[in-house]
């Protein structure tokens, strides 16, 4: 509200200084000044000027005409011409007296002034009136000369008698001590460019006066209606936008400080707008907040249930060793308790790698990865040390054989050592689960904007009720190890690394033509770099 009222205040008031327009006012004026100052001159010149006397200075010559104004005629003239006009007339002599005054005139002859007295003013009125005296404060940018009150009476100081005395029509605007505006003009009376008199008009600026005045009011009339309607608006939006964001900022710091679970943001998607994706926002992110919370609380329970089995397991082992005497038994107990430390040490490894896991992913940067040369490299790095340096024995079956189709670009935009480590245990799983004449293939293709990596092996496969439950953390189906050789969590770190970097990761078993599972296959989908 306060940035829109402080908008329409300043244009209001930059409106309010009608300069330009009080000057268009004021030369209007002053030309309807000149032009009437240059009728009565030219009135007068034709019905006042009269030959006075012939003068023969040479002998015989044809007399000099001498041609000056008849104060009579003039006095009559200016009287009637002062009755239609709204300017007092004065007539000056060239020598500077005065001739002829329509204010003079009008006492001489006992003229009584009439005025109507205005009505009883109304609240238009009142409200004009308060409106003006509040703008007589601003400042205008029109600056006028004080009005010369003394030297109004000599032609010769007086600045438009002293231009009409070279022959000139001029006008001017002034303004007295008490603000108003006075109007002068002044016209020389000619006979035949000879100049035998000066008129001067004073004209009084309550016309000129009312007209700027009327302007501003009308103005100020405007700047208070858009206001009234700002401040009505700003009231109308507050309640539009002030208040749904206030329920989302309550909604939201109530979240915060974990007042209840069960607090929902409210859904003010129905309103199309900028407040209705916020709110859409905000519950989206309340609810991945929420769902990582979960997550949080899932892990730190399961943590706490594989841990606390080898815990048991070490306990009781620690406990019996010093009740038994045979050397035997206590050997058997002592690699149980080198087993279930060996357990601990390694869950508690895996597990501080998927806790920082998160946060390692959103500070590092994303960078074109080509996937082939990362697999030929990983492939190279599982190999037996002698299929790398004797790639011609040919009397072992290859352990890993890796196919590309489409001989594509097979480039991503992801981060490499995190790729490395998701193929990497996906390879070693598949390692570990195949047969000692087994093989495991890797298939790489591109598919429209996506890249699959298939990695097959064939060993048992994956009972078909667990193709999911083997994403989740602390799982693991490996019949023919021993239990606890492994934390369970490669898989889920490979999940979350894939979701990072917006994939998918699913399993499946291959079969043969009688149904029987033969393998199994792990499949990666990433976006294909632009």
């Amino acid at each position: 509200m306060a940035v829109n009222i402080i908008a329409i205040m300043i244009l209001g008031v930059g409106v309010l200084y009608l300069g330009e327009y009080t000057d268009s006012l004021i030369d209007t004026e002053l030309e309807s000044l000149q032009d009437e100052a240059r009728f009565v001159s030219g009135a007068l010149s034709e019905g006042t000027v009269r030959p006075i006397f012939q003068v023969s200075p040479i002998p015989y010559n044809d007399p000099l005409e001498i041609e000056a104004i008849k104060p009579q005629l003039a006095r009559g003239m200016i009287g009637r011409l002062g009755q239609s006009s709204k300017s007092r007339i004065k007539l000056f002599s060239v020598d500077g007296g005065v001739i002829a005054d329509t204010q003079n005139l009008s006492i001489a002859s006992n003229h009584v002034q009439q005025e109507q007295l205005r009505p009883r003013p109304g609240i238009g009125e009142l409200f004009d009136s308060s409106a003006g005296r509040f703008l007589e404060l601003i400042p205008t940018q029109t600056k006028l000369n004080p009005f010369p009150q003394d030297d109004i009476q000599d032609i010769f100081n007086f600045p438009d008698s002293k231009r009409a005395m070279s022959g000139d029509i001029s006008a001017s605007i002034w303004e007295r001590r008490d603000g108003s505006f006075v109007l002068t003009g002044a016209a020389p009376i000619q006979k035949v460019k000879q100049v035998l008199g000066v008129i001067v008009l004073v004209r009084d600026g309550t016309e000129l006066e009312e007209k700027i005045a009327d302007i501003r009011v009308d103005v100020f009339r405007v700047f208070l209606g858009s206001l009234g309607i700002t401040v009505m608006l700003s009231i109308y939006l507050s309640g539009l936008i002030g208040k749904p964001l206030k329920k989302l900022a309550l909604a939201a710091e109530a979240v915060r400080i974990g007042k209840s679970r069960e607090i929902e943001i409210p859904d003010m998607s129905k309103r199309g707008d900028e407040i209705g994706e916020l709110s859409l926002v905000l519950r989206d992110m309340t609810q991945a907040l929420r769902d990582r919370m979960d997550s949080i609380e899932r892990f730190a329970a399961d943590v706490s249930h594989e841990i606390k089995n080898p815990l048991t397991s070490l306990r009781s082992a620690v406990e019996t060793a010093g009740k038994i005497k045979d050397e035997n038994k206590r050997q058997k107990l002592m690699d149980i308790i080198h087993h279930d430390v060996q357990r601990l040490d390694r869950l508690i490894t895996d597990i501080s790698s998927a806790s920082r896991l998160d946060a390692e992913l959103s500070r590092e940067q994303m960078e074109t990865v080509d996937l082939s040369a990362l697999l030929y490299q990983l492939c190279d790095a599982y190999k037996d040390p002698i299929e790398r340096v004797d790639k011609t024995n040919n009397k072992k079956r290859e352990r890993i054989v890796m196919q590309v189709h489409n001989n594509a670009d097979l480039l991503v935009q992801g981060k490499k050592e995190r790729l490395e480590q998701v193929f990497g245990n996906l390879i070693s799983n598949a390692l570990s689960f195949i047969p000692e004449d087994g093989q495991v293939q890797i298939t790489v293709e591109k598919r429209k904007h996506n890249i699959v990596v298939s990695v097959e092996d064939n060993g048992p496969g994956i009972p078909d009720n667990k193709l999911e439950e083997i994403f989740s953390r602390f799982y693991t189906e490996r019949p023919h190890e021993n239990y606890g050789g492994h934390s369970g969590l490669g898989l889920s770190i490979s999940k979350q690394i894939i979701d990072a970097h917006d994939g998918e990761i699913w399993a499946e078993n291959k079969r043969d033509s009688a149904g029987k599972r033969i393998g199994a296959v792990f499949k990666v989908k990433l976006q294909a770099a632009a």
